[in-house]
């Protein structure tokens, strides 16, 4: 973990001077840098197109899923991407003139976070998750990030620098990845004298901020949700600066909180109806999923156990049902896997039994998930497949258990089924280069070295990782199970990204 920021750092550095000079204040004078902004709403003149800033966006998570830190987590992702596209179905025009397929992720940090990248990735750190006391706060924040890739605040201020390529462009949010947890990162940046604290230049203007509070606030409404937990999550974080000195928590330093903005967001709640909101009972779940997640280390694991245990006793159902669920987690991840069987067996019996809960079983992969893992962990493989198989039918778009799937039937040997299934995984997934490194491992297994090496070059060819990509095809064609099929397969992909890889150089010759 500490290498991957030191990592980032190092990013940050490289870019140190084309950034510095250009950075956005965040105040109501206008900087000799922030003049030629255009105004808020009007993206008539931005020279970075919607499909350029996806394009920076898909480059810049390639490295963020790499990252230790990045919750790779299917009930996880799972909740978060149905939660925030309920919000954009209810405000189709958020997704912007490029139609953006959103995507919603969690990182492993306990400082009070979120953020936008361009292109419509939302991150959620695991304390802000745990912080939100309702799902209506939770969605006012996601609605908040919504509203900031939405008014396209992150390209404007991209577009300001005006960078040359999109290398110096990716290496300036991964800068705003190194600094969401690193508070010396700061220190890194001003070395060399340029004196101006990273957390400065990535800030958002408070027009910005007042603009994705409309947003924000608009898209609560129209999806459902009690508008009042904007007013009460901000209001919450604004009262906890009391017993902070220079250390704000995160979330304001990066999306400064006025008195001025509070007031607006409550004026706007007067004049509406107020719509009380039941959580429904996979918030909850998510919350004590989360909570071992976020630290799954021997004292982290004891500690969300003696939680659970208070949570256990509450008058709540859902506390009840979270705390259980929580505890046989644990025991998972401890390996207890005949403590985690009973103690699984005994939430899932709670929530058949609640007439306004069972219906839970049926849209989430939280309670399947954690049955495939144990069995897996008891190494009853077979069982773990056939449960897995029957999962996928009842959730067929739960990528996790689409994964779990693949693994059990690995671990029982059955390498044919799982090679079967991920190919036609693979046409209708086309850009999942996870289910290409899991063919990849079945073609190990069964000893097609070429393939194997294909399906790698495949599996970086998605991540844009060209050079690398093309290095696989060559190794693939050395390979002695190298036949006619194959070797058409890497001529016809080698002609495709060899393109491709002359702009990756080029764009790196313009960095240096």
């Amino acid at each position: 973990m500490l290498k991957s920021r030191q990592k980032l750092k190092s990013v940050v550095m490289a870019i140190l001077l084309l950034a510095t000079s250009y950075a956005p204040e965040a105040s109501s004078q206008s900087s000799p840098a922030t003049q030629n902004l255009p105004s808020l709403g009007d993206t008539s003149r931005e020279d970075l197109s919607p499909l350029a800033e996806r394009k920076l966006g898909e480059q810049i998570m390639t490295i963020v899923r790499a990252d230790p830190d990045y919750i790779d987590d299917g009930p996880v992702s799972e909740y978060l991407n149905r939660l925030g596209n309920q919000l954009l179905d209810a405000h189709p025009d958020a997704r912007g003139e490029a139609a953006y397929n959103f995507e919603f992720f969690a990182v492993r940090d306990p400082v009070l976070n979120a953020f936008a990248f361009p292109g419509g990735f939302i991150g959620l750190h695991t304390a802000l998750l745990l912080t939100a006391q309702t799902e209506s706060e939770l969605a006012s924040v996601i609605g908040h990030e919504i509203g900031h890739v939405a008014q396209r605040h992150i390209a404007r201020m991209l577009t300001s620098q005006k960078f040359d390529s999109y290398i110096p462009m990716v290496a300036l949010a991964l800068a705003m990845l190194a600094a969401r947890s690193s508070p010396d990162a700061a220190i890194a940046v001003a070395a060399g004298g340029q004196g101006i604290a990273i957390q400065k230049q990535l800030n958002f203007s408070r027009d910005a901020e007042r603009e994705a509070d409309r947003v924000g606030f608009q898209i609560l409404q129209e999806a459902g949700f009690d508008t009042t937990g904007m007013v009460t999550f901000f209001g919450r974080l604004q009262a906890s600066t009391r017993n902070y000195t220079d250390n704000a928590p995160e979330f304001l330093r990066s999306h400064p909180l006025t008195s001025e903005r509070i007031a607006d967001m409550q004026v706007r709640t007067q004049g509406l109806r107020y719509k009380q909101r039941a959580d429904g009972l996979e918030f909850f779940l998510m919350k004590s999923r989360v909570r071992v997640l976020q630290d799954s280390s021997v004292q982290g694991l004891m500690d969300a156990k003696q939680l659970f245990e208070i949570q256990v006793k509450s008058e709540r159902e859902e506390d009840q049902i979270a705390a259980k669920y929580g505890l046989a987690f644990v025991a998972c991840k401890q390996l207890d896997f005949v403590k985690a069987r009973e103690l699984l067996t005994q939430v899932k019996a709670q929530v058949a039994a609640s007439a306004a809960q069972r219906h839970v079983l049926e849209f989430t992969s939280a309670f399947d998930s954690l049955d495939i893992d144990i069995l897996i962990g008891s190494k009853q493989f077979d069982l773990a497949s056939n449960e897995a198989q029957k999962a996928i039918q009842r959730l067929p778009l739960s990528r996790g258990l689409v994964y779990q799937y693949v693994d059990a039937l690995l671990y029982a040997k059955n390498e044919e089924v799982a090679g079967i299934f991920l190919r036609d995984q693979i046409i209708m997934y086309r850009q999942d280069a996870k289910l290409q490194k899991l063919l990849a491992k079945v073609y190990e297994v069964q000893g097609k070295q070429s393939l194997q090496h294909i399906a790698l070059a495949d599996a970086l060819a998605i991540q844009n990782k060209w050079g690398a990509a093309l290095q696989q095809l060559d190794i693939a064609r050395r390979e002695k199970d190298a036949g006619y099929y194959e070797l058409s397969v890497i001529d016809a992909n080698e002609r495709d990204w060899k393109e491709s890889h002359k702009e990756e150089l080029a764009e790196e010759r313009k960095r240096r």
